[in-house]
């Protein structure tokens, strides 16, 4: 399931007020490289391979001298918790799309079992893999703390914000103790997941409490969905005020996101017409050894401050698929999004601007669960083991003109709260007020 993408990362920006499928289909050669080999500069050429073509295209802003890029696992097992596995086999014979491609009759679970999808023969094989993107498996909510840094041509510009944040699904849980609810953690549920961040720093915004509500409405068809509500508590005014996220197309202020941009994708399927382009195998960060923040905050992103050459990439299955929006108005005239096979989490994507030139390139870094590099990360009630490869970086690319954007929040877990009485008390809007 997916509780913390939206509060973890979407809320960071409210503070700031391939080719034809022939190509794509054609799998490369067997790898000159095996597990444990390290890559440097002037052997990248080895590894083309298996990256997107418009990554390996812009590699100067990721590839550079001194990188030491380790070579994981090949096709490790990130399978998700017994728990939600069962819940696919249990719920997703009853699931199907509705109108404009929305989700009816979901309760939990993988939506559409990826095994079972036919890219090449099913018209809908593309909305299908958003809606298992969308309802991947992600733990009971989010915590983390996070560093949102702005860069130019290489400079890291003055700008940034840095804090915590936590989120909480709501809904669709696939535990056992919210059978009784059909999913919902309390009764008649109407959103799925909520939270936001707290700015610790920089001074001038320190105190900046964010809250964020989505609603289920949004699987639905777009003339029936309710828009993300969002309450903002500034304190030099101190008062809350609301916030309107209609617009979740346009561009942050100061930043090369927009808040659909991230974990790839963060917005609401039935908007967008889907395809499935292909299969291959990709290399790509998916169980990082890097300690970025907070645990350090001087790890090198190379040249561009955008990169994550200088860690461990495993070889993946993965599946691309592309969007076209509905919206005449939307900035972008698509974007390519390349995702895990097994975890459906977000390894590459790539957005188009209006003239069809390629826009913007995004990419992420991921940690595993079970790795004992990151122990905080522990069970609950109904998962003894979470499982959870998910991602703790976003990083984005403007091709165009050089600039992007790096989140971190590498302490990233999904253990949720320990009580629904401090969900009540962390979902209330009255809480950015209290004691203040």
């Amino acid at each position: 399931m997916r509780p913390s993408a939206f509060p973890l990362a979407a809320s960071l920006l409210l503070l700031c007020a391939l080719s034809a499928h022939a190509q794509e289909d054609t799998a490369p050669g067997s790898p000159t490289f095996s597990e444990g080999d390290v890559i440097t500069a002037d052997q990248v050429e080895a590894i083309k391979p298996f990256l997107p073509p418009e990554f390996w295209s812009n590699r100067d802003f990721f590839f550079y001298e001194g990188m030491q890029l380790e070579i994981g696992p090949f096709h490790r097992d990130y399978s998700s918790p017994p728990v939600y596995q069962e819940a696919t086999k249990k719920f997703s014979g009853a699931v199907k799309l509705g109108p404009s491609n929305s989700l009816v009759d979901y309760r939990a679970g993988q939506p559409f079992p990826m095994e079972a999808i036919d890219c090449e023969g099913d018209p809908e094989a593309g909305a299908k893999i958003a809606w298992n993107f969308i309802r991947r498996w992600e733990g009971a909510g989010g915590k983390a703390q996070f560093y949102y840094s702005y860069w130019d041509r290489g400079e890291e510009l003055p700008l940034y914000y840095e804090g915590n944040s936590a989120g909480v699904s709501l809904a669709y849980r696939p535990e056992p103790q919210f059978e009784e609810h059909g999913g919902d953690l309390f009764r008649r549920e109407k959103r799925y997941t909520a939270g936001g961040p707290e700015v610790t720093a920089p001074f001038d915004a320190r105190g900046i409490m964010l809250l964020s509500y989505r609603y289920k409405s949004s699987y639905g068809h777009p003339d029936e969905a309710k828009n993300d509500d969002t309450w903002v508590y500034v304190p030099r005014l101190r008062r809350v005020r609301r916030i309107s996220s209609a617009q979740r197309t346009d561009a942050v202020s100061g930043t090369d996101f927009t808040f659909d941009d991230l974990f790839s994708f963060n917005g609401v399927i039935p908007q967008y017409e889907w395809e499935c382009l292909g299969e291959m195998d990709l290399l790509a960060p998916m169980n990082s050894k890097v300690f970025g923040f907070p645990f350090e905050r001087d790890h090198n992103f190379g040249p561009y401050g955008l990169s994550y050459a200088d860690d461990r990439w495993d070889m993946r299955h993965a599946v691309k698929i592309r969007f076209i929006p509905n919206n005449q108005d939307h900035p972008y005239q698509k974007k390519e999004i390349y995702i895990d096979k097994q975890t459906l989490e977000p390894m590459y994507s790539f957005a188009y601007d209006k003239k069809g030139e390629l826009w913007k390139v995004i990419w992420h870094n991921h940690r595993w669960s079970d790795d004992p590099n990151f122990p905080e990360y522990t069970g609950w009630e109904g998962v003894p083991e979470p499982r959870d490869l998910s991602v703790v970086s976003d990083t984005i690319v403007n091709v165009q003109t050089g600039t992007g954007n790096r989140i971190e929040f590498w302490d990233r877990s999904g253990s949720g709260f320990k009580s629904k009485g401090k969900i009540r008390r962390f979902i209330d809007v009255g809480r950015l007020t209290k004691g203040r």
